[in-house]
C-alpha cells in the first residue's frame, strides 16, 4: 500500500499493482530455484512444467499441453520429444481417440518431477521461516485462498 491509502483501506489500483510487483518477484525467484534446484537433471524449466501439468491434470495431448502453458505447439513438441527421449513422459494413443497421441509421466517422469517440486520446496519452507514471524506465516496462509481467486479471475 502506498502513503496516499488511508489506514485498513486498498486501493485495487495500488493494490494491483503491489501485488503484480511482489508475486513477479516471487515467481521469478521460484523460477530461478527450479533452474538450480536440481541441476544434474538438466531440465528446462518448461520441461519441468509440462512435467507438473502431467503429474495433476494427468495424460494430455500436445494441444492440450501447448495451451496449458502458453506456447507453440512447435515448441511443446520439442519439449516432449526430449522428455521422450529421456524417458521422463510415454506417447500413446489417446484411449477415446485413437486419432490423438497422449503424454503421460513415466516413473522416472514422476520422480524427477518429484525431486525438483521437494528441492524449491524446502528452499520455499526455509525462506519463509527466516522472513516472517509465526503470525504472519498465518497471515500468508490465510490469504492463499484468495490468490486463487484472483488467479481464476485472469
Amino acid at each position: 500500500m502506498t502513503h496516499d491509502t488511508p489506514p485498513g483501506s486498498a486501493r485495487p489500483d495500488h493494490t494491483a499493482r503491489d501485488l503484480r510487483i511482489a508475486v513477479g518477484r516471487l515467481a521469478r525467484q521460484i523460477r530461478r530455484l527450479y533452474g538450480v534446484a536440481d541441476s544434474a537433471s538438466d531440465l528446462t524449466f518448461t520441461e519441468l512444467a509440462v512435467l507438473s501439468r502431467l503429474h495433476r491434470r494427468g495424460p494430455s495431448t500436445s494441444a492440450e499441453l501447448a495451451d496449458s502453458e502458453q506456447i507453440t505447439p512447435q515448441a511443446i513438441g520439442t519439449t516432449l520429444g526430449a522428455l521422450a527421449r529421456r524417458d521422463l513422459i510415454a506417447r500413446e494413443p489417446d484411449p477415446r481417440d485413437g486419432r490423438k497421441i497422449v503424454s503421460r509421466l513415466t516413473e522416472a517422469g514422476l520422480r524427477a518431477h518429484d525431486d525438483r517440486t521437494q528441492a524449491v520446496t524446502e528452499r520455499l519452507e526455509r525462506a519463509l521461516g527466516d522472513a516472517l514471524d509465526d503470525r504472519e506465516r498465518r497471515l500468508l496462509a490465510e490469504a492463499l485462498p484468495l490468490l486463487e481467486r484472483v488467479a481464476d479471475r485472469l
